[in-house]
């Protein structure tokens, strides 16, 4: 009975150890997680590991599909990416990354894709963003945007609140941005991306109800709706004079910081990726999230954002997973110690009841030879 007790003990051990061994990973993994989540960069280069380990040829099959998508800037970004993570890419692939890239970056394409963004106020890539920018720059875009949809809102027809509300924003920081000498020109940039970020579809709607949420806050509506009635993109000097009255700027601050964030990742991954950021992005937190992620990880931004979502931003969905795996192995070590405990005490015991029937056998000897001795002739 008493190696019956020891077997199971050791038995706890080995049971204990082999579980240990395959947990250990995942709860290694799952400690990780959990301590950078509120770091993008470290959160998204542990995600990258565990994503990249199930799919040699993830990157590949990205770069292939996103030039076949014309987007060749995110094409090189997967390049990039494969650079440095030391993953193989094939010569001929990488030829035609480098051609289209250069295509997409030719004075001719450029120029109509930038007269493009100019004239009608809205763009998908660089050229069309960059003239939608200098548009805005230039209160045309601006004016336009909130005459249409100002129009729209008197008549009681179809209104998009959220373009209204950044385009009026938008020509209140113009004229900062004149008046500090570019100063605002960052946040300027960034509304306007966001602008037309919404405009194409690619504003996440987590994002776009809080920004609606701000515009109604900011804007007072009556007012904006007189100055519209008499605005016109003929006139811009008279109807931003009308519409900067409806903007109150004391309760844009949020805005702000959001065109500053957007800004910043426009600034390290391009207009297409400060895109990606506000279609992925569920509220101003997120896009904060981006900005830190881009200037961490520069033009692999948008490869990652591609593959992570806005799993590259934050932790979503796993933490109860991830907490589970560290509960886990620390169940199993609590039994391997316990195993072990168990296992000592028994031994011991078993080792202490031996020397303790050794001194009663040699005490029994020693009592019969005296008593031996005693009974011996006399």
């Amino acid at each position: 009975m008493k190696w019956l007790r020891i077997s199971t003990a050791l038995t706890g051990i080995a049971a204990c150890s082999f579980m240990l061994a395959q947990v250990a990973p995942h709860a290694r993994e799952a400690g990780a997680i959990l301590a950078a989540q509120d770091d993008p960069a470290a959160l998204s280069e542990l995600k990258l590991d565990a994503v990249l380990r199930q799919n040699d040829r993830l990157v590949q099959d990205n770069i292939e599909a996103a030039l076949a998508a014309g987007d060749a800037d995110l094409a090189d970004s997967f390049v990039a990416l494969a650079r440095d993570r030391n993953i193989a890419v094939p010569d001929d692939l990488l030829a035609r990354v480098s051609d289209a890239v250069k295509e997409e970056n030719s004075t001719s394409h450029f120029a109509r894709r930038f007269a493009t963004g100019l004239v009608t106020g809205s763009g998908d890539d660089v050229a069309s963003l960059s003239g939608t920018v200098v548009g805005d720059l230039f209160v045309i875009g601006d004016v336009r945007d909130v005459v249409r949809e100002g129009k729209h809102l008197a008549m009681g027809e179809d209104t998009d609140r959220l373009v209204l509300g950044l385009a009026a924003a938008g020509l209140a920081v113009t004229a900062a941005t004149y008046v500090s000498i570019g100063g605002a020109a960052p946040v300027r940039a960034g509304l306007t991306l966001v602008k037309d970020a919404r405009k194409v579809g690619r504003l996440g709607e987590g994002l776009a109800a809080w920004a609606g949420r701000s515009a109604r806050e900011f804007v007072d509506t009556p007012v904006l709706q007189n100055a519209v009635a008499s605005g016109s993109v003929l006139r811009p000097g008279q109807t931003v004079s009308a519409i900067k009255a409806a903007f109150r700027a004391e309760k844009a601050g949020a805005l702000v910081r959001l065109g500053k964030d957007v800004t910043r990742v426009a600034e390290k991954t391009g207009t297409r990726g400060a895109m990606d950021s506000l279609h992925i992005a569920e509220g101003p937190k997120d896009v904060a999230r981006a900005a830190r992620l881009a200037e961490a990880q520069g033009s692999k931004t948008r490869a990652i954002m591609k593959l992570l979502g806005r799993g590259a931003l934050l932790l979503v969905g796993g933490a109860f997973d991830l907490a589970l795996w560290l509960f886990g192995a620390v169940l199993t070590l609590f039994g391997l110690l316990s195993s072990i405990k168990a296992t000592t005490e028994r031994l011991t015991q078993a080792w202490c009841d031996r020397r303790r029937a050794r001194r009663l056998r040699r005490a029994q000897v020693a009592a019969e030879a005296a008593l031996a001795v005693a009974a011996g002739p006399a």
